[in-house]
């Protein structure tokens, strides 16, 4: 039970586990971490394990086996058993372990991670992530790891700091290696174990190990889990949230000689479950409908619906203006601020985290495949050969409620009553076949009081009309889909030198081309269905009594809201290379360089209710009105989608030099340059003002550290300080119900210190801390939540036409009322109504027209001109999407200042050589912001997460025994926040860790 016996696992926020040898017997203490200097091949790696120092910290993070003491850079590496003392079962639990590092989810079937304050912020296909995510050294553009359980790795590397000069690929933040167990070509081995635990969970591993001739052994490894939701849903009594997966992999290892080593590694992951992609929706209500949420807190409330675009699409207001006041008592929805909410106005939203009142139950399917080659081959005595190539595949198709709620009865809503009763009519009545029986036969097959049908959505965009009925309810069912297939090759090798003079290199290059195709966001809600097929019958009236007669019975398509992704391409070539010269015993200076080519293609296109579709088509497509359909608008002529390509080019580099004061004494210090491409925003409406592509970033990264051992390293202590200068950062933000990418500036510097101490073979402790600020550029942005700005004398519009805000602005601060008295002589003129207070904005507003509004303030009328005493020229007020806020100084979303970590584990020795180790770790993540607007609503609070466990292990580790809890104190911890688009009501969702988790585990080996 030596290896037990030196264990020096723990959780540490600076403290880097490190990678130990097998044949050292020894498992290292958690919280260490190093890099290492050139390629790794099978005599580095046999040199590394053939140390002969049993206490030696060894990482491969860099190709090649270095102490890690002696490794000038910040890089946290997890053994198999650190990850399993440490309760480390996937991404969540591993940034508790980690320094200046956090995880969260994210609202479209993805995540972050983010390091030093550089992480996820920019959203789209065309984003390159800020952490490279590779697996034996193959970057993975797109992965479904970060929602994986771990199993069978050898360890997990994480690397601080911009990367480029070593890996694949360019990452500003740093990069995440998963390094899979490998086959043992001497001997059959294999192990098994099953976990129960709480929510009926239930969990199996195994692996086995079998050499098959002289040179040639395959490991086989595969893990099943299945266990009920995490959340209560009160609408049925159920759960929902729970997880049913596995994953396969298998590894042929090839050695022919000792200088030749192929593996081919194959892996299939598989889920079908309920999960939910968001944990729980949060509301301060406003009243209005102008927001939806109010701005100024989260509150256990609901939007209010009428902000919603099914609300504006399916309004009295809405029909009366676009088709006539015969259309006005078919509207679903009053929008008149005082009038009820008719889809969720009866809904309550439960006091707590992990309960909903959900109507619509989700699914979340998800696979993901690859297969690996990689050789390495000794060139002699003096060169190896890497190469590594890979095909990876990828989809995720989750449907999720959308609003998280169950929505208000319409029965017998005012507006259903007129569609049923139009819809009885004989055709004669309007000159042939009625355009309203096809459209409540779909909606209202059971009469007004009957319930009401939603749109399945598919790719015919035809959704009910079609006869693709997802659901009938008493009220609306909003959910949402989010769908990505994408498909990667790559091939990369690299030559690493093994001279035994003072001079080494290393030079590689890489070629990889990813696609996405039919990659799309939907939204569905009857409030959209509805309109749909109101709209589609004032189109057959209008053309009717424009002398058309022969004009269909039609619906407008697609009846959801769609961003279509038909296609996105990544073409990505890199060169890069290292030098490392041992200028004396002590001194040693490294120097790396790259250059980057990336080619990025993308067509696309956002519909809403976009073209005519005859009764009858199942394919909106074979529409013959499709044609008519502009997607690009700027483009001169009619495009059927936005086609738009890019290509950015970049040469970045690294300077480090490390001095060896003693034996146990390292100080560095580096420098490096990162690069991440720029890309292409989705399509916008062009009265946003959007940019159309986004600029690429870069960083100029500086570093100090030092790596310490005292008392023969029973205490060792690393420090590292750095300070980045980031140009160009990407962020995101909602508009027109789009996530669309800026530019930014931003400075970022922070510590990192971690103590390992191990007073007596058997005891162990270990303590770490973190400390960060960052601070954005200069840069003034619109604040969705209020577009008034803080402008007291604003008017906030919610337009009827998209259900986005924009702002009236006197031009003469302080000139409030007139404001308001513009906007109600505009509004009363189209038969809207005028301001009223906005809570929470200290401001008001009211639903209006924003085009029209501005064209009434930059030509306005006699009437106009005579109220507000302007003879000649533009009134004083403007019109704009919003006021801009300063954020200069600002925090980045996801920083926390600080993080603080401390374990502590004890082994009892028995007799026949049985140990018992209880283990106890504690995280704590200071508090930090949502959003890069720092306002309180975008606080997020800190959180503490104490796991613990106590496992029996019998000689030699042939069995165990384990009983173990994670977030002892079952703290809802709040990961992060997605604040939903203007259109939707401003609702926030929020994402947490798991629950508190207990349970028993057995496991046995040989």
């Amino acid at each position: 039970m030596k290896r037990l016996a030196m264990y020096l696992g723990g959780i540490s926020l600076g403290a880097m586990v490190a990678v130990t040898p097998a044949a050292s017997q020894t498992i290292p203490a958690p919280g260490t971490s190093a890099p290492a200097q050139s390629g790794t091949t099978q005599a580095g790696q046999r040199s590394a394990q053939q140390t002969g120092d049993p206490t030696d910290i060894i990482v491969t993070a860099q190709r090649r086996a270095e102490s890690l003491q002696r490794v000038p850079i910040a890089v946290s590496a997890f053994n198999a058993q650190a990850l399993e003392r440490q309760q480390i079962n996937n991404a969540a639990d591993l940034q508790l372990s980690l320094p200046n590092v956090t995880f969260t989810k994210t609202n479209f079937t993805s995540s972050s991670f983010t390091i030093r304050g550089i992480g996820d912020l920019c959203v789209g296909f065309s984003c390159d992530g800020a952490t490279g995510i590779h697996v034996n050294d193959m970057p993975l553009v797109s992965t479904r790891l970060f929602e994986t359980e771990y199993f069978d790795l050898e360890r997990v590397e994480v690397l601080r700091g911009p990367q480029g000069t070593l890996f694949g690929r360019n990452a500003t933040s740093g990069v995440v290696n998963f390094i899979t167990a490998r086959p043992d070509l001497s001997a059959v081995h294999a192990s098994a174990s099953a976990e129960i635990g709480n929510y009926k969970s239930r969990k199996l591993n195994a692996m086995i190990n079998i050499p098959l001739m002289r040179g040639v052994g395959l490991r086989a490894a595969g893990y099943y889990l299945k266990r009920d939701g995490f959340t209560k849903n009160l609408f049925d009594g159920g759960r929902i949230d729970g997880r049913d997966l596995y994953a396969l992999r298998g590894t042929l290892r090839i050695r022919p000689t000792d200088g030749t080593t192929l593996d081919i590694i194959g892996y299939t992951f598989h889920e079908s479950d309920d999960r939910s992609r968001a944990t729980k929706q949060l509301c301060h209500r406003d009243p209005t409908g102008i927001l939806g949420c109010q701005p100024d807190s989260l509150a256990y409330e609901t939007t209010n619906g009428k902000a919603s675009i099914a609300a504006a699409l399916s309004s009295r207001q809405l029909f009366t203006l676009k088709a006539g006041p015969f259309f006005t008592n078919f509207g679903l929805v009053d929008l008149t601020p005082t009038a009820p909410d008719p889809f969720f106005g009866g809904t309550q939203n439960p006091q707590d985290l992990r309960t909903v009142n959900s109507d619509y139950h989700p699914s979340y399917k998800a696979k993901e495949s690859f297969i690996e080659a990689r050789l390495e081959q000794d060139i002699g005595t003096t060169f190896g050969l890497t190469v590594t190539g890979g095909y990876h595949t990828e989809s995720v198709d989750s449907k999720t409620d959308f609003n998280l709620l169950t929505g208000s009865s319409l029965a017998n809503n005012f507006g259903l009553l007129n569609l049923a009763g139009f819809a009885a009519l004989p055709g004669a009545v309007f000159g042939g076949s009625n355009p309203f029986t096809p459209v409540a036969a779909a909606l209202i097959p059971r009469g007004p009081a009957g319930g009401v049908c939603t749109s399945t959505i598919n790719a015919s965009n035809t959704g009910i009309y079609g006869g693709f009925a997802e659901a009938c309810s008493p009220g609306s069912t909003d959910y949402d889909r989010s769908v990505d297939h994408s498909r990667q090759i790559s091939i990369e090798a690299h030559l690493d030198s093994k001279f035994s003079g003072p001079f080494n290199f290393l030079i590689g290059g890489i070629y990889l081309d990813n696609r996405f195709t039919d990659s799309n966001y939907y939204v569905a809600s009857f409030g959209l269905d509805y309109g749909a097929g109101i709209l589609g019958a004032a189109t057959t009236l209008g053309a009717h009594a424009l002398g058309a007669s022969t004009y269909p019975n039609v619906f407008l398509s697609p009846p959801y809201f769609i961003n279509e992704v038909r296609a996105f391409g990544l073409k990505s070539y890199g060169v890069f290379g290292e030098a490392y010269f041992q200028a004396s015993d002590k001194l040693k200076v490294t120097t790396g360089v790259r250059y980057s080519d990336d080619r990025k293609t993308q067509v696309a296109r956002a519909p809403l209710l976009a073209f005519a579709v005859p009764f009858g088509i199942t394919d909106a497509n074979a529409s013959p009105f499709a044609a008519g359909y502009d997607a690009d608008p700027i483009t001169p002529g009619i495009q059927d989608f936005v086609r738009d390509k890019v290509r950015f080019g970049r040469v970045t580099g690294r300077l480090v030099a490390d001095y060896q004061l003693s034996r146990d004494n390292l100080v560095y210090a580096s420098y490096s340059r990162g690069y991440k491409s720029g890309g292409i925003n989705p399509p916008v409406d062009p009265s946003f003002n959007v940019n159309r592509f986004f600029r690429p970033e870069s960083i100029n990264a500086f570093e100090l550290g030092s790596k310490n051992g005292f008392l023969n390293n029973a205490i060792r202590l690393n420090l590292s300080a750095f300070y980045y200068d980031y140009k160009g950062l990407q962020l995101s933000r909602i508009v027109a119900r789009t996530a669309i990418n800026d530019n930014t500036d931003a400075k970022i510097y922070g510590l990192e210190a971690e103590g390992v101490f191990r007073p007596t073979r058997d005891l162990l402790f270990n303590v770490s801390a973190s400390y960060l600020k960052s601070k954005i550029g200069n840069l003034s942005l619109v604040d969705p939540r209020n577009v008034a700005g803080g402008r007291t004398d604003s008017v906030i519009i919610k337009d009827v036409s998209n259900a986005s805000n924009c702002v009236v602005t006197p031009t003469t601060a302080g000139n409030g009322a007139g404001a308001n008295a513009f906007v109600g002589a505009v509004n009363g003129a189209i038969g809207l109504t005028a301001p009223v207070p906005v809570p929470g904005t200290g401001t008001t507003g009211a639903f209006g027209l924003c085009s029209v509004l501005a064209g009434a303030a930059a030509s306005p009328s006699p009437a106009l001109r005579a109220a507000f005493g302007v003879p000649i020229g533009a009134l004083p007020f403007i019109v704009s999407d919003g006021n801009a806020i300063n954020v200069t100084g600002n925090q980045l979303p996801q920083a926390p200042n600080f993080k603080l970590a401390a374990g502590a584990q004890y082994t009892f020795r028995f007799g026949q050589g049985f140990t018992l180790v209880p283990r106890v770790d504690a995280a704590f993540t200071g508090r930090f912001f949502a959003r890069s607007f720092n306002q309180p609503i975008d606080r997020i609070k800190g959180f503490t997460v104490v796991n613990a466990q106590v496992q029996l292990n019998a000689p030699d580790d042939r069995y165990f025994v384990r009983a173990f809890v994670q977030n002892l104190a079952n703290s809802n911890s709040i990961t992060g926040q997605y604040l939903t688009d203007q259109s939707a009501g401003l609702f926030t969702n929020v994402f947490t860790l798991e629950p508190r988790r207990y349970g028993m585990s057995a496991g046995v080996k040989f």
